[in-house]
C-alpha cells in the first residue's frame, strides 16, 4: 500500500491519540488484568494501521464523544420527545432455525408495568442484509406492537451494507473456521451501530439479545440498584451471567464504546471486548446482580443454525422481592482481611466482607447518605463455602441523628438478634421516631472463629 507523508502523518498521530487514551484510562492502574488489556489493546492498535476502515475508526477515538457517521434507515416508530431513564437495545438477524424477536419484545413490555415503559425506549436493529426478511419482521413487529410504536417506546433501524467494513481475508485469531470469523465481525459492526444510535436516547442503556426472557419489573429492579451504586465509580453493571446479555452502561459512554468495537471488530467475540473496554476505563473487578433479569431462550445460535441450550440458573422470573439497599457507607472496628471490604456485603454482587476473629462490643454499621424509612432487615452472615464463620452472638440496631465523625449514630435502638448467624425482621415502619440514618450490627460474644457478612438487605417503603 502505498503511503503518502501526510496520509502518514495522519495515522501516526491517531496511533498517539489512542495510545494516549489508554494510558490515561489506565493511569496508576497495577492490576495485572489491566495492564494485560493495556498491552493487547496498543499491539492490536498498531497491527490496525494498514486497513483505511480502520485509520477512521483511530481518528474517531480523538473524540470519543462523537457518534459514527451513519445514516440509518428508520424502519419504525416514533423518537421519544423527552430523553428516557433507559434504552433496551438488541440487534436481529435471520436465523437457519426459529425466530426469537417477537417473543423477546413481548418479553420485556409485558413484564413493565405502564409506568416503567413511560421510562424507557427499546431499540432494535435489524441487522440483515436481506431487505425482504427486514420488511416482512418489520411488519409482523407493526402488527404486534403498534402501541409501542406510536408511543414512542419501540423504534427499528438498520444500518445500510454499504457502511460495514469488508468481511473478507480477516484475522483468524483462534483457529476459527472462516465463517465464524465473519459472523462474529459483523456482529461487533452490528452493535456498534446499535450503540451510535442509541447514545441520546436515555440516561441508562442495557444490551440484550433478540432470544431472552425478562424477569418482572426489571426497570424497577435496575432502579434500585442505581440507588445503591450512586456515587460509585462502574463502567458496567450486569444483570445476567451469560455472554452480553443483561450488560448496562451509562449512555455517555456508548460513543466511546461503539468506536472501540469498530477499531477491534475482527479481533475477537463481542462479549471478550466488552471485558476488555471495562477494564481500559479501569473498572477492574465484574460488578453483577443476583438474581439475573434476563434469560437465554432460544435452542438453536443465529450462527449457522447450532444447537445453543444456555442457561442461566441465577434468573428469576418475579425480581420485585429484590432489596432496595439505600445509598450508604460502611464502617466497622472489625479488622478487615485482605480486600473482603464492608462494602461488599451490602449489595448483590457475589462477593462479601471478611473480617478476623471480632471480639463482643465489635461493631458494624451502615450510614446512609439520607434517613430512609425501613420496612425490613435481612442479615446472612457465613457461606457455604466457610460456613463456619459466622456470627455467634450479635444483634441490631437502628440510629438516629449520624455523627460529625461518619461513624454512627447518637442514640440507637435494638430491634432483634441474630440467630444462627441469620437477622431477618419485618414490620420496622415504626421502630424509630424519626426515619433511620444508621443500622448496626453489634457484636455480643468473643469469638475465635473469623466472621463473614455475607448479604445485608434492606427494604424501605411498605413491607414487601
Amino acid at each position: 500500500m502505498r503511503c503518502f507523508p501526510r496520509r502518514f502523518l495522519t495515522a501516526t498521530i491517531s496511533v498517539l491519540v489512542l495510545l494516549l487514551f489508554i494510558s490515561l484510562c489506565v493511569r496508576h492502574q497495577e492490576d495485572p488484568r489491566v495492564e494485560d488489556a493495556r498491552r493487547w489493546a496498543q499491539d492490536m492498535g498498531l497491527q490496525q494501521l494498514g486497513a483505511d476502515w480502520n485509520l477512521r475508526s483511530f481518528q474517531e477515538l480523538g473524540n470519543p464523544a462523537a457518534p459514527l457517521n451513519i445514516t440509518y434507515h428508520h424502519l419504525a416508530g416514533i423518537l421519544p420527545i423527552q430523553k428516557k431513564l433507559l434504552t433496551v437495545g438488541l440487534c436481529s438477524v435471520k436465523r437457519k432455525r426459529g425466530n426469537y424477536l417477537l417473543e423477546t419484545l413481548r418479553s420485556v413490555f409485558e413484564k413493565s408495568t405502564s409506568d416503567e415503559l413511560s421510562e424507557m425506549v427499546v431499540v432494535v436493529h435489524l441487522a440483515d442484509p436481506d431487505t425482504e426478511w427486514n420488511a416482512q419482521v418489520v411488519e409482523d413487529i407493526a402488527k404486534r406492537f403498534s402501541l409501542h410504536l406510536l408511543r414512542g417506546r419501540l423504534l427499528v433501524i438498520h444500518a445500510p451494507q454499504e457502511y460495514y467494513p469488508s468481511l473478507e481475508g480477516l484475522k483468524h485469531n483462534f483457529n476459527d473456521a472462516e465463517e465464524r470469523v465473519q459472523f462474529r465481525s459483523k456482529h461487533n459492526v452490528d452493535y456498534a451501530y446499535l450503540l451510535s444510535f442509541a447514545a441520546n436516547l436515555s440516561t441508562y442503556y442495557i444490551m440484550i439479545e433478540d432470544d431472552v426472557q425478562c424477569s418482572k419489573s426489571f426497570l424497577t429492579t435496575i432502579k434500585k440498584v442505581l440507588a445503591s451504586q450512586k456515587g460509585s465509580y462502574w463502567v458496567t453493571l450486569e444483570f445476567s451471567k451469560l455472554g452480553y446479555i443483561g450488560k448496562l452502561y451509562h449512555s455517555h459512554d456508548l460513543p466511546q464504546l461503539a468506536q472501540f468495537l469498530m477499531l477491534f471488530y475482527q479481533e475477537m467475540p463481542c462479549d471478550w471486548l466488552l471485558v476488555h473496554f471495562r477494564l481500559l476505563l479501569t473498572q477492574k473487578q465484574v460488578i453483577r446482580f443476583k438474581p439475573s433479569l434476563f434469560q437465554h431462550i432460544s435452542l438453536y445460535s443465529s450462527f449457522q443454525g447450532t444447537a445453543n441450550r444456555l442457561k442461566d440458573e441465577d434468573f428469576e422470573d418475579d425480581s420485585s422481592h429484590v432489596p432496595d439497599n439505600p445509598s450508604a457507607d460502611m464502617v466497622t472496628d472489625i479488622a478487615t482481611f485482605e480486600s473482603y471490604l464492608p462494602s461488599k456485603a451490602y449489595s448483590s454482587v457475589e462477593e462479601y466482607f471478611w473480617g478476623k476473629a471480632p471480639s463482643a462490643g465489635n461493631f458494624f454499621t451502615i450510614l446512609f447518605k439520607q434517613p430512609a424509612r425501613l420496612s425490613r432487615i435481612q442479615i446472612h452472615t457465613g457461606t457455604k463455602q466457610r460456613n463456619g464463620d459466622y456470627l455467634r452472638a450479635g444483634t441490631v440496631e437502628l440510629g438516629t441523628q449520624q455523627k460529625g465523625d461518619g461513624k454512627g449514630c447518637v442514640t440507637y435502638t435494638p430491634i432483634g438478634h441474630f440467630e444462627s448467624g441469620h437477622f431477618d425482621k419485618q414490620g420496622l415502619e415504626n421502630s424509630t421516631a424519626s426515619a433511620p440514618e444508621c443500622v448496626r450490627i453489634v457484636v455480643t460474644q468473643t469469638q475465635s472463629e473469623w466472621l463473614i457478612i455475607s448479604s445485608i438487605s434492606i427494604w424501605t417503603g411498605p413491607s414487601s
